[in-house]
């Protein structure tokens, strides 16, 4: 009777860039159980549950209008200030409550990270994948709002809306992934982050095209230092639809190509310090 032979098994970190995809897809049921997780706390005793996630961006739209269109004047490319406003808050909410949660996740899951294994990184993308969560819920209240505007004469391209909003979202989300990445990362290690990441949101949302258009600074050095902002790119797509103009895709080219070097050192980071997350978070 021939014995077989012993099976070895190799195991090896992964890539300091590699996602690691086919673990991830082993573990695919943890991203439903910690974003739903991670939903539920969010909104746990509130009266108003998920609809926080459409009056926040409804409010914000509404104060943009009053204090920046309508009392400073500032330029909307001729979109409806509503719109204008509305679509930029859609991206920008996913970009900003991603990084503040998934900035904190690492620290917020230390006990979960001490007991078991499981790919790490799934802690972040469920952080991202919640705020995604509310920018489907907010999505809803936008395209009722599309049609209060396209029904008293506001002509725009569905289509272009519908190939434009997705690239811009992608666009968010790898942003958003590669930077909440890394600053998770260094907030294990440095936890001066938890106290930086507030201000550094607000920071970003004025040297992103949110509350102006990028038009505004046309032929000027800052419009190339603004196309260096992902987050650029990835509104400016989304509002293409509503204007006549050409894109500038050089201007989108710049953002992805930020977008994508900040998804790696994101990636390069996170597995840099993966293998200390048990003993420091």
């Amino acid at each position: 009777m021939k014995h077989s032979e012993p099976i070895e098994y190799i195991i090896r970190p992964p890539g300091k860039l590699s996602l690691n995809l086919r673990e991830l897809w082993q573990y695919r049921e943890l991203f439903f159980f910690f974003t739903w997780r991670d939903i539920k706390v969010k909104y746990k005793q509130t009266i108003l549950g998920f609809l926080w996630a459409v009056i926040q961006p409804l409010l914000m739209m509404a104060i943009f209008v009053v204090f920046f269109a309508k009392a400073l004047k500032i330029s909307t490319d001729e979109v409806p200030a509503p719109i204008f406003y509305y679509s930029g808050l859609l991206l920008w909410n996913i970009f900003s409550t991603g990084i503040g949660a998934a900035g904190n996740s690492m620290i917020s899951n230390a006990n979960i990270i001490k007991k078991i294994y499981f790919p790490r990184l799934i802690i972040p993308i469920s952080s991202i994948l919640t705020a995604v969560f509310d920018f489907m819920m907010a999505l809803l209240l936008f395209v009722i709002l599309l049609v209060y505007f396209n029904f008293h004469g506001y002509d725009f391209s569905w289509m272009k809306l519908l190939f434009y909003l997705p690239l811009g979202l992608i666009l968010t989300v790898v942003t958003t992934f590669g930077l909440g990445s890394f600053i998770a990362a260094l907030n294990v290690k440095y936890r001066d982050f938890r106290y930086v990441i507030p201000f550094f949101i607000q920071f970003l949302l004025f040297v992103t095209p949110v509350i102006y258009p990028v038009s505004i600074f046309e032929g000027n050095w800052l419009e190339t230092l603004l196309s260096l902002n992902p987050m650029t790119g990835a509104i400016t797509l989304c509002r293409s639809a509503f204007t006549d103009s050409l894109i500038d895709w050089k201007m989108i080219g710049l953002s992805t190509f930020s977008a994508i070097i900040v998804f790696l050192l994101g990636i390069f980071q996170f597995r840099k310090t993966e293998a200390y997350f048990a003993d420091l978070a």
